[in-house]
């Protein structure tokens, strides 16, 4: 078995430097993401009483809000920390879909990638939120896997910008627009072009992703992948992580877990163990959409995978301080360097 090194948050002098520079480089950063739209949809209210009809809260209305999520979370992500993005992915021609782009364009997002589909409605996600507390979350989607039209339209998308991008972004929610035949084709124009391709990816496509440059599943994905869906087991962090580089044959994995930090494993042995950079945690929503981002970005701005994912790890822990699903700005990330002077633990 390799050997394990342990890192912590601390960033020394040298190595700050060398990060800062990094970051002051996403802004000729150039991420195509690929994945599932969705509007997230917020809905503030006050409960006082109970209705009489089931044993159910009634909400008082007082608020609604409209964000993108999904993969373009992960785009604004990018988006925030100076990077350009080329978001691609498909709505409905419904109102939530209008309602989407309109969002879109609001943010300052690129709106060239966005696909029609007449036939599925766009995603919608809704949080009734009361007393800051959720009180219920519904869906209304469609989980059917893209057509072939869709298909071909993205990957005309990809053929026309993969020239102009320095990584391919997989972002994988499972609403139907990663498939196997899909990531083949990206995969295949990837190789040809020499960009790299980063998934964070959905337990149950995980076969999907052979051939990809690294993955950066939570430590939840990655034992059910590895287990296959079943419960039990005694292996250990290690060993999931050989085993999915092995079945993956990519050249890092990139482990979340949580208040635990992360663990990098890579194709030529090295086995990283990062402490979380979190001081306080409100709240974890969006947290692995800002570790693929700034992981993405990083290398596109020339970072080793260890840097990669050093500096996405601080990026984490700077949004669960942050109440809601947030983003993280380069002010905030080249503080964070220097902030982490001197808590450099025994």
């Amino acid at each position: 078995m390799p050997s394990v090194v342990h890192e912590n948050q601390y960033v020394e002098k040298s190595k700050r430097a060398d990060c800062t520079r990094l970051v002051k480089r996403f802004p000729q950063c150039r991420i195509l993401v690929i994945g599932d739209f969705i509007l997230d949809e917020f809905i503030w209210g006050d409960v006082d009483r109970i209705s009489p009809e089931a044993p159910v809260p009634v909400v008082n209305v007082r608020a609604q809000s409209f964000m993108p999520g999904g993969s373009l979370n992960v785009a604004n992500n990018i988006k925030s920390l100076g990077g350009l993005v080329y978001p691609c992915g498909v709505l409905g021609r419904d109102i939530h879909g209008r309602m989407l782009l309109m969002a879109m364009r609001k943010q300052g997002i690129d709106t060239g990638g966005v696909i029609y589909d007449k036939t599925r409605p766009t995603t919608l996600k809704t949080r009734i939120i009361a007393h800051s507390q959720q009180v219920v979350r519904y869906d209304r989607e469609s989980l059917l896997s893209l057509g072939k039209k869709d298909c071909d339209k993205i990957i005309d998308f990809v053929a026309k910008k993969i020239k102009d991008v320095d990584v391919i972004l997989i972002e994988d929610y499972g609403k139907g627009v990663i498939t196997e035949e899909l990531l083949k084709q990206i995969i295949r124009i990837a190789r040809r072009e020499k960009k790299r391709i980063v998934v964070d990816p959905k337990e149950k496509h995980f076969s999907y992703y052979s051939g990809v440059t690294a993955i950066t599943p939570n430590h939840h994905e990655a034992y059910g992948a590895v287990r296959n869906g079943e419960l039990g087991g005694t292996l250990s962090l290690e060993e999931v992580g050989q085993k999915l580089l092995s079945q993956l044959e990519c050249q890092s994995v990139l482990i979340t877990l949580g208040k635990d930090g992360m663990a990098l494993f890579e194709k030529n042995g090295d086995i990283t163990r990062i402490n979380t950079a979190a001081r306080e945690v409100y709240d974890v929503a969006g947290a692995g959409d800002t570790v693929i981002s700034v992981f993405a970005l990083a290398l596109a701005a020339g970072a080793s995978m260890k840097e990669a994912a050093k500096i996405s790890n601080l990026a984490a822990g700077i949004v669960v301080g942050k109440v809601g699903v947030a983003v993280c700005t380069p002010e905030e990330l080249v503080a964070a360097f220097d902030s982490s002077r001197g808590q450099r633990s025994s």
